[in-house]
């Protein structure tokens, strides 16, 4: 391992500690950080447009401020990946389609700006689905982000841009946001953390339905410290989201304690509605039984969620139809096939649908809410298929079964989503097809602090078993993507045997 590679090993955590006890320059990690996205990402594509002359100005000032004295933000110094999603002053933004390819904002938005004045400097943005639509990051702005492990399968998404620049180490911090999944979905298939906060923790100043919880905005790291951290920076009350309240940001930064030996967890292959392939189930179950011995108790539980399909159905169409309906009106065929089947979805509903959705909403947070009665967490796979080819739009079948829309394989996380409860996907091990598996862990409602502890004590156990330990990639055996062959995994991952590491990609 080069002197290069132990340094962008670090975790955001780490780094940020080495840049305020001035052991490392802001510049020269940012100038590793440039170095590693041109050496990686014409593989796997996760960065799409750059500023680099504006980021080494910045790294520049970061430096002198810290050779200054001055006082330092929390995350002084880091470069920073922003979801193609959140607007950034100067740097295009293009929400993944056509109809934008030449927008540059004029200022940030509420996320990006809170973490420019952390001190984060923004250096790039990353991949997303066309206006986040799906959970494979692919569009006819950018083309398609390739998976860290295989670049030949899909990195997940919407967030599928930001997991594979940390699982890669071109990043140390990255940015990402939920609807359905795409925090934790690109997580687990790139074998990062991605935690969905509840809503209103951070502001996302973009949704034009302020009030509708199931969109948030989240943090992404490579260890759940490194979730905390960009957390701390980026949480708190704001107008431009009306969820938002008063709270304390800095009480993000350090992860509860907790004795995972106290813990009565519940586990479930699929909450009773979902599909799930069943080699997956398999892996789950020897995940669960691997891990079981480290709780107070460790139970299978049962789940009654009502037609949650069809809620999240209504309540994500209600959302594209705000979003997409000028574009839409103006030219469907200016819309991918994804943005549009939303829309068209949305806008045959009625004023009836939309209000079964919001009751049907409340009455299945109100079920979920019986298994906290004995439980204090649940335990679930994040995704129910492992990674497949990115020329594949999303998965059309799970065990034979043919899936009603393009997003219904998420079902795992937008269930959980539905209920408003903090969730983070959490590096398990690797699935049985030798790719990233994503544990999905959901806390109690609004125990947003308690979960990212259970998580990060869980992530520390974890650290001492091969079976269950975060996964790394093989950047020495990176090869270019070859779409539409099938994939051929030349060497087995690595197996990090700490809470971060250095990265590389096996694939062809």
């Amino acid at each position: 391992m080069t002197q290069t590679d132990s340094l962008l090993a670090q975790s955001a955590v780490a780094l940020r500690r080495l840049i305020g006890s001035k052991e490392i320059s802001p510049v020269e990690l940012l100038e590793a950080c440039i170095a590693r996205i041109e050496a990686v990402n014409p593989f796997i594509n996760a960065i799409t447009a750059t500023c680099y002359e504006r980021a080494r100005e910045e790294a520049r000032a970061a430096e002198r401020a810290v050779l200054d004295g001055a006082p330092l933000g929390l995350l002084h110094g880091l470069p920073l990946g922003v979801k193609d999603l959140e607007a950034t002053a100067g740097l295009l933004t293009t929400y993944g389609s056509p109809l934008y390819r030449d927008n540059v904002p004029s200022a940030d938005n509420v996320l990006v700006a809170r973490l420019r004045a952390a001190g984060a400097i923004v250096t790039g943005k990353t991949n997303i689905p066309e206006m986040g639509a799906g959970a494979n990051s692919r569009n006819a702005v950018w083309g398609a982000t390739g998976n860290p492990f295989n670049p030949n399968l899909n990195a997940g998404g919407s967030s599928g841009g930001s997991a594979a620049a940390l699982a890669t180490d071109m990043l140390p911090v990255c940015t990402g946001s939920d609807t359905g999944g795409s925090l934790r979905i690109p997580a687990a298939k790139c074998g990062v953390v991605g935690f969905r906060p509840s809503p209103g923790v951070v502001p996302s100043s973009r949704k034009l339905l302020g009030w509708t919880p199931i969109s948030v905005v989240g943090p992404m790291g490579r260890t759940v410290a490194d979730a905390c951290l960009q957390l701390a920076a980026s949480a708190g009350v704001s107008a431009s989201d009306p969820l938002t309240y008063a709270l304390d940001p800095m009480s993000f930064l350090l992860p509860a304690n907790v004795d995972l030996g106290s813990l009565r967890v519940g586990w479930t292959e699929d909450f009773g509605v979902c599909a799930v392939d069943n080699q997956i189930r398999q892996v789950f179950r020897d995940k669960i039984a691997a891990m079981r011995h480290l709780f107070r108790s460790c139970d299978e539980i049962q789940f009654d969620l009502g037609d949650a399909h069809r809620c999240f159905d209504v309540l994500r169409a209600e959302s594209f139809v705000a979003g997409t309906r000028e574009a839409y009106q103006r030219d469907p065929q200016s819309l991918g096939p994804n943005t549009r089947a939303n829309y068209e979805m949305g806008a045959a509903m009625s004023l009836s649908d939309s209000a079964w959705a919001q009751a049907e909403q409340t009455r299945i947070l109100g079920r979920f809410q019986a298994a906290f009665e004995d439980y204090d967490v649940i335990l679930s796979p994040t995704t129910p298929v492992s990674p497949f080819p990115w020329t594949n739009l999303y998965a059309e079948t799970i065990n034979g079964e043919k899936q009603e829309n393009y997003y219904r394989w998420l079902a795992p996380t937008y269930v959980v989503t539905l209920t408003t409860h903090p969730a983070i996907s959490l590096p398990c091990g690797l699935d049985h097809a030798g790719m990233p598996f994503g544990l999905q862990v959901v806390g109690r409602f609004r125990a947003d602090h308690h979960t990212l502890g259970v998580a990060h004590a869980m992530e520390q156990a974890f650290a001492g078993s091969a079976a269950l330990r975060r996964p790394l990639p093989r950047l020495d055996q990176l090869r270019a993507a070859q779409p539409g062959l099938k994939s051929i995994v030349t060497a087995p991952p690595v197996l990090d045997g700490s809470s971060g590491g250095a990265a590389s990609v096996s694939a062809v």
